[in-house]
């Protein structure tokens, strides 16, 4: 059992704020998500000394949704009664997100983006997390199948409501973006905050999408900056036994997918981290944050020592012109 948590004094010194779009809000350039690590199959005191270790180190955003576990919902639970046991008088110096727009529950109400799914999650999650409101309620992903009006409306109700100071969303692409821009400013609730899937292997956010955040004054936070662990050191000598390539059930990242190709890519981009000192980790979390139109960088953690490692990257997010160009030919070879 751990002793009783307090934060360190210095927390605040050494992280990188960043504004969100044109907004007052300022985030971390780091912030931790809770996607994986942090369920019921998870070890709790593992997940409580790493949510310790990101406060230490400034980190004030931690990233949820209803779905994150496994089982479903169980990390909200679980990170509810770390903040209850180590985080309480310390709420107002966080930022809580959650989202909805994934299966949650049975029926016909339980996913994509309906008023009533999107505003029956948010009291779902507020419950399991212990709090009064989250600072960011996000739409998960656009339903094809319900009006822009209505999500958009939900997002508009749940702020107003209190349940929510700020709204957000998630996997829309660049003209779903404008559109849902467009339907929260009329209705006097503006979009804080887009997060997408970015990294140095997948490129699509530049493909329109922060040019649309950009012009709006919107923040943007990625997820899956380190390609569910390919830029990291994982891989660098093949496919570990133990790693999430390795499981036949993996979800996010499979065998087909590391290539020689890419390794070869992985292991050109390592060699170039290293003349910049950095491990291949921080210099990918570098790379996004090179761009200051991104808010923050949205990391997963297995432990407090691997989420301080890839905190470190702060230290040094300029690149210079060869460093950039040598990163394009690398990204764009063919073997």
């Amino acid at each position: 059992m751990q002793k009783s948590y307090a934060p360190a004094n210095d927390r605040y010194n050494t992280m990188l704020y960043r504004r969100c779009g044109k907004s007052g809000l300022h985030l971390p350039a780091v912030s931790l998500g809770l996607w994986h690590n942090f369920g019921f199959l998870d070890d709790f005191e593992n997940a409580r000394s790493t949510i310790q270790e990101a406060f230490d180190l400034g980190i004030t955003h931690f990233d949820l949704a209803n779905n994150y576990g496994p089982p479903a919902g169980s990390a909200e639970e679980n990170f509810g009664r770390i903040l209850k046991m180590d985080l309480k008088s310390h709420r107002d110096e966080m930022i809580v997100s959650t989202k909805a727009g994934y299966y949650m529950w049975e029926g016909p109400y339980g996913e994509w983006g309906s008023r009533k799914y999107l505003v029956s999650s948010c009291d779902q999650s507020l419950k399991r997390m212990g709090l009064e409101y989250v600072d960011i309620f996000y739409s998960h992903r656009p339903d094809p199948d319900t009006p822009f009006e209505e999500t958009m409306g939900a997002l508009d109700q749940i702020v107003r409501q209190g349940k929510a100071l700020y709204a957000g969303i998630s996997n829309y692409s660049p003209e779903q973006t404008k559109k849902a821009v467009k339907i929260l400013n009329d209705l006097g609730t503006p979009c804080l905050i887009h997060q997408p899937k970015y990294s140095m292997f997948e490129r699509t956010p530049e493909k329109g999408l922060l040019h649309v955040l950009k012009t709006g004054g919107i923040g943007c936070i990625v997820f899956s900056p380190l390609a569910q662990g390919l830029l990291t050191n994982r891989y660098l000598k093949g496919i570990p036994e133990d790693s999430r390539a390795a499981k036949p059930s993996a979800l996010f990242l499979n065998k087909e997918d590391i290539t020689p190709e890419v390794l070869n890519k992985v292991a050109k981009l390592n060699e170039l981290a290293r003349t910049r000192k950095q491990s291949l980790a921080q210099m990918a979390i570098a790379w996004l944050l090179k761009d200051e139109a991104i808010t923050s960088v949205l990391i997963g953690a297995s432990s407090p020592k691997q989420l301080a490692d890839n905190v470190g990257a702060i230290q040094n997010i300029r690149f210079s012109k060869s460093e950039l160009q040598e990163i394009e030919i690398i990204l764009n070879q063919k073997t």
